[in-house]
C-alpha cells in the first residue's frame, strides 16, 4: 500500500480569499497531472481534504488526466486533512508578539521576511506562546494523526492525497520522529504541488519519498512555497 501526499498548488496570498490557487497554481497542479498519467501512475482512490484549493488542485490534476485519456477515481473527503487556521496564528502572534524582528522585518516585506515571520509563528504556536488560536498545535497533531490513522486503514492499494503542508510535516514528524522545531522547519520546506510518499506499517508511517517536482523540473519559474 502506497500514498502519494500532495501539497495543493499556489494559493492566492495577498488576496481577497487566500484559499482559492492562484493561476501559477493551476498550472503547478495541471503539470502535475499531466505528469501522473503519463508516466503510468494509476489509483484507486483519492482523498482531499475540504478546502477549496484542495478540491481545486484535484481539478487541475484531472485535466491532466483528461488529456491523456485517462481519469481518476472521484475523491473522498476528510476534513482531518484540512490546514490549521493559518490566519489565526500568524495574526494571533503579530498581536501578542508585536516587537519581535521577525514582525519588524515582515513589515518591510520581502520573501525571506515572510518565510522568518511564519518560521517565528509557527514556532511560538508549537510552544503554546499565542493566544486566541481556535486550534492548538498539539490539538491539530491529534487531528491530523486520527486522519492517517483513517487513510491507513482504507484498503485500497494506492492512493492520492490531496492535502496542505501543515498535515503532511506533523504525518512526516510522526513517522520520523522529529522534535516539534523538526516539524516546523519541514513543513516550510514543502513546495507548492510538491510531491511526499507514505507506506503504512504496523508502527505508523513510514516516510518513503519527501517534497518531489519532477513535473516542474524544466520549469524553475514556478517554484513557490506560499
Amino acid at each position: 500500500m502506497s500514498f502519494l501526499l500532495v501539497r495543493h498548488g499556489q494559493a492566492s496570498a495577498g488576496t481577497d480569499n487566500y484559499d482559492r490557487l492562484s493561476e501559477r497554481g493551476w498550472q503547478q497542479s495541471r503539470r502535475l497531472g499531466h505528469w501522473l498519467a503519463s508516466t503510468g501512475h494509476d489509483f484507486d482512490a483519492v482523498v482531499l481534504g475540504t478546502m477549496r484549493r484542495h478540491h481545486e488542485t484535484f481539478e487541475a490534476i484531472a485535466e491532466g488526466y483528461a488529456a491523456n485519456d485517462r481519469a481518476l477515481p472521484t475523491p473522498a473527503l476528510d476534513p482531518g486533512l484540512d490546514e490549521f487556521d493559518h490566519h489565526a496564528v500568524f495574526d494571533g502572534f503579530a498581536a501578542d508578539h508585536p516587537d519581535h524582528p521577525a514582525i519588524r522585518a515582515s513589515r518591510e516585506g520581502g520573501l525571506h521576511a515572510l518565510g522568518a515571520m511564519i518560521h517565528a509563528a509557527l514556532s511560538a504556536w508549537s510552544e503554546d506562546r499565542i493566544t486566541g488560536v481556535p486550534e492548538s498545535w498539539q490539538i491539530f497533531g491529534a487531528r491530523v494523526q486520527d486522519a492517517g490513522q483513517r487513510l491507513a486503514q482504507h484498503g485500497a492499494k494506492n492512493v492520492l492525497v490531496l492535502t496542505s503542508g501543515g498535515v503532511i510535516s506533523r504525518l512526516a514528524q510522526g513517522a520520523l520522529e522529529l522534535s516539534d522545531r523538526g516539524a516546523v522547519d519541514l513543513n516550510l520546506s514543502l513546495r507548492n504541488s510538491g510531491l511526499c510518499e507514505f507506506h503504512p506499517r504496523p508502527y505508523g508511517f513510514a516516510l518513503g519519498s519527501w517534497n518531489a517536482l519532477p513535473h516542474l523540473h524544466d520549469a524553475r519559474e514556478l517554484w513557490t512555497y506560499y
